[in-house]
């Protein structure tokens, strides 16, 4: 198998653009994915690598990216990445990063007052950084016309009403403050739970268990099908080991469950499968063998 690269594609009457923040080797593998054995990375290298996995370095190859929807006459942003100048002490890598989002979104013909929805899949600082930018040394929308659509269990969980604090690191405190309170401070937030339709051809859905209120996006318009699944998967690998989770998984047990019944309903509905942070094609379909799941064409 082989994964070209993937800019935009056309599925019914929806136009996916896919817009690129950062992609490189991001951690071992085995620390991304803990319970993956090595014979699984090992014994698929011929497709693994180069998009998904370094077998020199032994390292995992993600993506961090959005996804632009074109649908009904709106613009969609599916999460919105990293952000530029955040202060994030837990995550070395993007502590004070700067780089050039807007001017890729740009690029593929987006300005900030073009659109119209943001979706955060989830509350983690790479989904939600370009929310918000730096104005005198304070933050604001990005996007001054959106409604962003962020799931109240997340909504709850990383922000400040939340006593019990399970789980939650100083990072999310940081994220929550500079990415997620201004929007709401601007009334441009829709908090929402179970499921949320957008327009006619795309509606949110809870998956819970990588953090509480993790969601996908399903899209649906004439014959094509496809999942923006968000964090059910950060490497091909848990196609074909759905019961490892990722390191970033607040609960274990639960992302297993939902990783399971959005891959069977992918494979059996002929979804194709969107996840945040796959590299190469960046998206993929699936198929079932009894409990397993194979991975068949790469996006064209």
């Amino acid at each position: 198998m082989k994964s070209e690269s993937m800019q935009s594609i056309v599925l019914g009457d929806v136009e996916v653009i896919r817009v690129v923040e950062w992609q490189g080797a991001f951690a071992p593998a085995r620390g991304l994915v803990p319970e993956s054995g090595a014979e699984v990375w090992k014994g698929n290298e011929g497709w693994l690598a180069p998009d998904h996995w370094e077998p020199d370095s032994d390292r995992a190859v993600v993506a961090l990216q959005t996804w632009v929807l074109r649908s009904g006459g709106r613009t969609v942003l599916v999460d919105t990445g990293v952000g530029n100048g955040r202060e994030r002490p837990g995550s070395a890598q993007f502590h004070h990063w700067q780089g050039d989002f807007l001017g890729r979104l740009a690029r593929a013909g987006v300005r900030p007052d073009d659109v119209d929805v943001v979706v955060n899949t989830h509350v983690h600082g790479d989904h939600v950084g370009w929310n918000t930018v730096g104005v005198d040394g304070g933050w604001e929308p990005t996007f001054p016309n959106a409604q962003y659509l962020i799931p109240a269990a997340d909504d709850f969980h990383f922000g400040p009403d939340n006593s019990y604090g399970n789980g939650r690191r100083e990072d999310d405190r940081l994220i929550y403050e500079d990415s997620i309170m201004p929007v709401h401070r601007a009334g441009q937030t829709v908090l929402w739970d179970g499921t949320h339709r957008i327009d006619e051809h795309l509606t949110l859905e809870s998956a819970p268990g990588h953090t509480p209120g993790s969601s996908v996006l399903r899209l649906a318009s004439g014959s094509d099908r496809a999942v923006f699944v968000g964090d059910l998967l950060h490497s091909p690998v848990q196609i074909l080991t759905p019961s490892c989770n990722s390191c970033f998984c607040l609960d274990a047990e639960q992302a297993v469950a939902s990783r399971r019944r959005i891959l069977q309903r992918a494979a059996d509905e002929g979804e194709l499968v969107v996840p945040a942070h796959f590299g190469g094609a960046g998206a993929v379909e699936i198929h079932r063998e009894g409990d397993a799941f194979t991975l068949g064409r790469w996006a064209a």
